[in-house]
């Protein structure tokens, strides 16, 4: 069981967005390498260990593909280091604004990764139903699309084999042929799974004004303290920010704050932020223990 999955939607929303918005507008390198560490172990924790084999294959790639390239389209900065072939210079701030870019990449890739897992259609629906209900419910049915089509074609395909025509029987041109038809059928399944949904939600009186709505979500002290504690983190951050504690500059020249106290604290006061999910379950596991000892 995920603890932080069992908090309020409205503070599991909120905290991705705080997340997310501070990985995708403030590219400190100390940051982006602490919001990329706390999205991964995050992750790691949700789904195991093929989220380490998903890293290694797919986002440290991005990272070093994106160091690399954009010196080669970008020669602004006033660090040279050499030139290439062609002639054009090659700076250390392109370097490291390439660096930054594939962090800031990497990190919310992964951070939406574990949003997909955490905020589930039925959050949504709790979240923004009454507020925006047909947009609420369009993202949620696009949220569940993707898990539940995938599903349906591998029950197709199962089906399909028990009569020979799968991908796997046959030449290529009927391989070919019997992918299409899986293909073919799972899309005619979602067309009419969308069509009964919506004529399930209209005989339902979604949407409509002076709807009731049942819930099972509710928002108690525990969630009040965390709230507290995700406004009043990011306050401090957002302030200290304005007021340039923490600064960096790629061009023309690299220039970041030095590592003071100060910028310490900043430093461990974001990893808490963007480790708290993982935080919170470790705290409830020795918690658990502690009370299955006792017994």
């Amino acid at each position: 069981m995920d603890t932080f999955s069992g908090y309020h939607p409205f503070i599991n929303f909120t905290y991705f967005t705080i997340v997310i918005g501070l990985s995708m507008f403030y590219m400190h390198p100390v940051f982006l390498a602490l919001s990329l560490a706390g999205s991964v172990s995050y992750s790691i924790y949700l789904k195991g260990r093929k989220t380490v084999k998903v890293f290694l294959i797919g986002m440290l790639p991005v990272c070093l593909l994106t160091m690399v390239m954009n010196p080669l389209f970008s020669h602004a900065g006033a660090t040279m280091l050499f030139y290439m072939r062609n002639g054009n210079p090659v700076t250390l701030e392109s370097i490291m604004y390439g660096l930054a870019s594939g962090l800031m990449l990497a990190g919310v890739i992964s951070w939406f990764s574990v949003f997909h897992e955490v905020m589930t259609s039925d959050k949504f629906m709790y979240l923004f139903g009454k507020v925006v209900p047909a947009f609420s419910l369009l993202l949620s049915m696009t949220l569940r699309f993707v898990p539940r089509f995938t599903a349906q074609i591998k029950r197709v395909a199962e089906a399909q084999q028990c009569i020979g025509r799968n991908v796997n029987n046959g030449k290529l041109y009927e391989r070919a042929a019997h992918g299409l038809k899986i293909l073919s059928i799972t899309t005619t399944w979602a067309l009419e799974n969308s069509v009964e949904t919506a004529d399930s939600m209209k005989s339902r009186a979604y949407g409509l004004r002076g709807r009731t709505n049942f819930s099972i979500y509710r928002f108690d002290r525990r969630d009040g303290a965390l709230l507290a504690f995700l406004l009043g983190t990011t306050g401090v951050l957002l302030t200290c920010m304005y007021l340039r504690k923490l600064k960096i500059l790629y061009f023309p020249v690299f220039i970041m704050n030095e590592t003071t106290t100060g910028a310490v604290i900043l430093y461990i006061l974001y990893g808490i932020l963007c480790m708290l999910p993982l935080i919170l379950n470790i705290l409830e596991d020795i918690k658990w223990r502690s009370l299955r000892s006792e017994i």
